[in-house]
């Protein structure tokens, strides 16, 4: 059974970020404070759960929620500043959405940046150890699945209505035979013969 959160009497977020290994989209984070009266047996790591039970959860998450956001930082910026501090940028701009501001974030990883001298913790695989956190991998990946299922629209051969831009083989091969497009992270090694792509 998680844990609600880390500090049970001050206003804390959680926040966890989706899409860090991809090679096309953004990285989507999230940073939710959720009432201390919350349970939800069903809620656990967003990796951990279906996607038919994620899509169940997001409209819960958002309704009983004391305030949540949800931010992209897109495949440009995470090519300039590299995809850790693209990672931790999405989910201090998340939390910049929240209103009232936390008086504590806990971060899901072991790396984060302090954000506005509010205090925070690291805590590892923390989306399976606190509410808070796994509340926020869920909606970092519901949001970010929502993008690529939208732009698959528009590329429907790397199907990433399925992959969500993950180095699957298929998405892999459908680089190799139509090479990339204006949402593949150009910085990212896109197939295991790098040298021989063209990313002009």
């Amino acid at each position: 059974m998680l844990i609600l959160k880390l500090n049970p009497n001050i206003l804390e977020c959680g926040t966890d970020e989706a899409g860090r290994g991809c090679l096309a989209g953004p990285v989507t984070a999230a940073a939710i404070i959720l009432p201390d009266d919350f349970s939800n047996t069903m809620l656990n790591d967003s990796k951990q759960l279906s996607e038919t039970k994620r899509i169940h959860l997001k409209p819960l998450l958002e309704d009983c929620s004391l305030t949540y956001g949800v931010a992209h930082v897109f495949m440009e910026e995470i090519d300039e500043i590299n995809i850790l501090n693209a990672s931790i940028l999405a989910m201090q701009k998340a939390i910049g959405q929240l209103d009232p501001q936390p008086e504590h974030i806990i971060v899901d990883g072991n790396r984060f940046k302090a954000y506005h001298n509010i205090p925070h913790t690291c805590v590892i695989k923390g989306d399976a150890k606190y509410l808070n956190i796994a509340a926020a991998s869920v909606l970092a990946k519901t949001f970010r699945d929502d993008f690529m299922e939208k732009i698959h629209e528009e590329y429907p051969m790397y199907n990433w209505k399925k992959n969500k831009g993950y180095p699957t083989r298929e998405h892999r091969d459908a680089i190799r035979k139509y090479g990339i497009t204006k949402y593949h992270r150009k910085s990212f090694r896109l197939l295991p013969e790098q040298f021989a792509l063209d990313l002009k």
